[in-house]
């Protein structure tokens, strides 16, 4: 009797769907293309492994009958996955050499999966096979694929799309998009999870009369991905890399753009885009660099992964004006619309007018490149809209000082001013300063090490020049009270 029972409470309990485990699985791969190199590495990259192309832990073993097997631990849910040989730019593709979706399996549903390779994304035109992966425009290049990310002591690959005009009209400057999962942005044979053809839209909009943009791509980082799109450390997931990461962009990768490109080096020219958590790392640097970033494209973006994202913008304050594109699908995680319209709340009690906070919900939306695809056009073009200077915006009034330093980013000239009652002046009253007292103030750098320190002997003040170029807080105390900014200080560029 006992064990009957015992045998009735096993079944019952392997019946359960949400059981938390179910065994381990083993994927066999019966064939992989002809034209395969002799002796190539073949891996598994998927949700289990942050999409890590070339992880070590995840090569399928060659077999003496020439099938390719792993055995994948205990889990639960649904799994996507890909087949590489070692990089995204040699993933699987379908029967014709081009993009293939992800595949999937869910555990429970057997513990052996036998599947069969149709072809490579980067050899299947060359070896004959017709069709081809490549599917970027004659705009794109790759920048190079060793760029130094100095604080992240790593290197990483960069795309340009540089405007269809942009040699032949040497005096036109582009505004310049700093966009997250760059493989994933102009060629679906380099692509993980499918391309956002950019380049093709861009392309597409000049022909319409569009001034066009550059479009800078970073390669995200692979099992670094999570960490570098995320400021905060999550439990189970990682992160916490994502000050360092947005400090490269801003402190190195943006002033050797505008150095060797004619770009609108200003904050009106200057974006930052992204997806699920390349929307959260967006939407977090946008807020933190309001002297940086003026535009932000904002797709689905994974607010679950911590709540501060959301409490962000109260805790930074408006300081200067930025347009946020928030866009999410119907169709995406229970959590999504909530949390998004939480985001949007919470941007509009910061203070940042309504007027420059657009929230799009699609019914059909998925968690998918071929969403944000179709979505990224109506973005760019509401993104694109007209903006208040950034010298003439409206801050609301308050008795307490605030700081700028003018213009943004600052070069030769860096001039700081202290704002009272929307006036400047120390007094309330524009241009008197008979109330006036010196007051001590620092600069820090990212890190927070004083760099250099001064005194406000007026309500607009000229910063001696012996900072190198960067991004800089600069901070003074008023009655006990901590008031600060931040601002660029960019050299000379060399064209």
């Amino acid at each position: 009797m006992f064990i009957r029972c015992f045998l009735l409470w096993a079944a019952f309990v392997a019946a359960i769907p949400w059981s938390p485990l179910r065994g381990q699985v083993t994927i066999i791969v019966d064939s992989v293309p002809s034209y395969t190199p002799a002796g190539a590495l073949v891996f598994i990259a998927g949700t289990f492994n942050q999409w890590n192309p070339g992880s070590s832990a995840h090569q399928l073993s060659l077999m003496p009958d020439s099938t390719r097997r792993i055995t994948l631990p205990a889990g639960s849910g649904t799994v996507s996955f890909k087949f590489t040989r070692g990089t995204w730019a040699s993933v699987e593709g379908n029967s014709s050499g081009v993009f293939r979706p992800n595949r999937t399996f869910t555990y429970g549903n057997g513990d052996t999966i036998r599947l069969k390779i149709l072809s490579w994304e980067d050899l299947h035109s060359s070896s004959g096979g017709g069709g081809g992966g490549g599917t970027a425009n004659a705009q794109v290049s790759l920048l190079t694929d060793t760029f130094w990310m100095p604080t992240l002591n790593r290197y990483r690959r960069i795309w340009l799309y540089l405007p269809v005009d942009y040699a032949t009209s040497p005096s036109q400057r582009y505004p310049v998009i700093y966009m997250h999962d760059g493989q994933n942005l102009f060629n679906a044979a380099t692509s993980f999870a499918g391309e956002w053809e950019v380049d093709e839209c861009l392309t597409r909009l000049h022909g319409l009369g569009d001034q066009g943009a550059i479009v800078v791509g970073i390669e995200n980082g692979g099992s670094n991905r999570i960490n570098e799109y995320s400021p905060w450390v999550h439990p189970q997931y990682g992160g916490g890399q994502g000050d360092a990461y947005l400090q490269f962009i801003v402190q190195t990768l943006k002033p050797y753009i505008d150095a060797r490109y004619r770009t609108d080096s200003t904050r009106n020219g200057t974006w930052i885009w992204g997806s699920s958590m390349g929307g959260l790392i967006s939407q977090y640097g946008a807020v933190k660099y309001q002297e940086v970033f003026s535009r932000v494209g904002v797709f689905s973006p994974s607010l679950w992964f911590d709540q501060r994202i959301i409490q962000q913008p109260l805790q930074e304050g408006y300081r200067m004006p930025v347009r946020f594109y928030l866009m999410a699908g119907a169709l995406e995680s229970s959590s999504m619309l909530p949390q998004l319209n939480q985001l949007k709340d919470q941007l509009l009690l910061a203070g940042f007018p309504a007027s420059q906070v657009q929230m799009v919900v699609r019914s059909d939306g998925q968690h998918a490149e071929w969403f944000w695809r179709r979505e990224f056009q109506e973005a760019y073009q509401w993104l694109k809209g007209s903006m208040p200077s950034s010298a003439d915006h409206q801050i609301s009034p308050s008795t307490n000082p605030k700081l700028r330093v003018f213009p943004q980013p600052c070069g030769s000239v860096c001039v700081l001013r202290v704002l009272f009652n929307n006036e400047w002046g120390a007094t309330g009253q524009t241009g008197s300063e008979t109330a006036w007292a010196p007051v001590p103030f620092q600069i820090m750098d990212p890190i927070g090490r004083v760099v250099h320190q001064g005194m406000l002997e007026s309500s607009e003040t000229l910063l001696d020049n012996v900072l190198p170029s960067g991004i800089y807080r600069l901070q003074a105390v008023w009655n006990g009270q901590v008031v600060s900014t931040t601002f660029i200080r960019a050299t000379t560029r060399d064209f």
